[in-house]
């Protein structure tokens, strides 16, 4: 079965535009809460957004469709992606919602199933949900009497920065540590500050004023710059800047200096391997890391497996292969002995472990090998383009001549975007004038082809 509806990370778009309008949430629970009712007991859908003015609509259009099915509907309020994951299997839901288009602009919005076991849905079950979707789902409603309710969680919060502090070492503490946590204006605003607080930090807190429209606008961890600044206006020790649903991040030194996914997932898999917590002998990253994390890994005796782009895919190879550290360069870091799915706030605690035992400076212990240059380049296209633009004979002639100019000196990716209507040109090797010709001719023949 294929899948229209659903992409790499759930269903997203623009709000209030197919297909993310309250016509399609509707139908998504209904469908959805039809696939997950079996059984006589009572069944529950626990739902949270991130703070995109669009959440009100997609919320309660959701909600009734699940009611609609006899589902009863925890609505658990603004709270990070990881956080309704948790909650999905701590409260023994049969099913977890979250609202988000994660490191989007506020403009669009996003719908990420959780199944019961707080994982997201296999590629065959959103297949499935979304046949059902299109064949109809009225046949699905239920009588009056077994119609479901929705109810709030007023300590889902509590919940989750309870869940979120005992993941930190016992016995280790933040004091004396400042630190700036930049939360996007997203999904954290509350929850990040609050756990680094009461773990004894001094907490420098950013894009924590929310108003519907500022999620991800000028910071969070696509935007570092923010964070940056912060960090060295303050005389802070480290940051650390989460996107809009907190399931990824990236950090800096007391000096600025970026820290991304790659030097996290080296750091945690050393800290973890000294500390004989590690699992599988490596991490699972994706085709994005660089060359410098698999050279590190190696000389440690330890493993890299690649993926395709997603942290979907990350975490089926961690669960097939059995790892526990895997991740993104972008900073989806997936810690599995204490998450289902990438969790920011979770991920940086981890090197906070390591930044007190070590009592030295960030810039000295988080930077763990030099990155090979790697040169990445969007190109944004209309959707419905992409595929004829890739197949092109001057695009794939570009590609063709930009693979031999870097046999044996680099890699060359090219690919969509599985979130935004973008092709991806990322290339690395040891000679970075090189790659940087290479990525531009190939840009180059692309937006030729898109006729811009």
């Amino acid at each position: 079965m294929t899948r229209k509806l659903f992409g790499t990370d759930g269903i997203r778009g623009t709000a209030n535009t197919d297909p993310m309008t309250a016509e399609t949430a509707l139908k998504l629970g209904v469908a959805a809460g039809h696939h997950f009712t079996n059984g006589n007991h009572r069944h529950m859908v626990v739902i949270g957004k991130d703070t995109r003015l669009s959440g009100y609509l997609l919320e309660p259009a959701l909600t009734a469709g699940f009611i609609s099915v006899g589902m009863d509907v925890v609505l658990l309020g603004p709270l990070p992606t990881p956080a309704v994951a948790m909650l999905t299997r701590s409260m023994r839901a049969d099913l977890g919602v979250m609202i988000s288009a994660s490191h989007n602009p506020y403009e669009d919005n996003g719908i990420k199933l959780f199944g019961p076991d707080g994982f997201k849905l296999s590629d065959g079950t959103e297949a499935r949900i979304e046949a059902d979707m299109e064949n109809g789902v009225g046949r699905y409603r239920v009588g009056p009497e077994r119609l479901g309710r929705a109810r709030r969680l007023d300590d889902a919060l509590g919940r989750y920065i309870e869940h979120t502090k005992s993941v930190f070492p016992k016995g280790l503490r933040l004091d004396g540590l400042k630190i700036v946590i930049d939360c996007s204006n997203g999904a954290a605003y509350k929850v990040a500050p609050t756990v680094l607080w009461e773990l004894g930090a001094e907490v420098i807190p950013v894009g924590v004023s929310p108003d519907g429209t500022n999620i991800n606008r000028d910071c969070g961890s696509l935007s570092p710059q923010t964070m940056q600044a912060q960090v060295v206006a303050h005389g802070a020790d480290i940051g650390i800047a989460l996107d809009g649903d907190a399931d990824r991040l990236v950090l800096c030194d007391e000096h600025g200096a970026i820290i991304d996914g790659d030097q996290i997932m080296a750091l945690i898999a050393s800290s973890w391997q000294d500390s004989g917590r590690l699992v599988g002998d490596g991490v699972v990253a994706t085709v994005m890391s660089n060359l410098g994390l698999e050279r590190f890994l190696a000389s440690r005796g330890l493993v890299m497996l690649r993926t395709q782009v997603g942290d979907r895919h990350v975490l089926e190879r961690m669960r097939r292969d059995g790892f526990n550290v895997g991740g993104e360069q972008s900073g989806h870091i997936i810690l599995s002995d204490h998450a289902t799915t990438g969790d920011g706030l979770v991920a940086a605690l981890q090197v906070l472990a390591v930044l007190v035992r070590a009592s030295r400076p960030a810039s000295e212990i988080l930077r763990l090998f030099d990155p090979l240059p790697q040169i990445l380049k969007n190109i944004r296209v209309p959707v419905a383009s992409i595929g004829r633009i890739l197949n092109e004979p001057s695009v794939r002639a570009a590609i063709g001549e930009g693979e031999a100019r870097l046999e044996g000196q680099g890699r060359l990716l090219i690919r969509k975007s599985g979130t935004e209507p973008l092709i991806r040109v990322m290339a690395e090797g040891e000679d970075d004038i090189l790659i940087g010709a290479v990525v531009d001719d190939i840009v180059s023949a692309i937006s030729k082809a898109a006729g811009e």
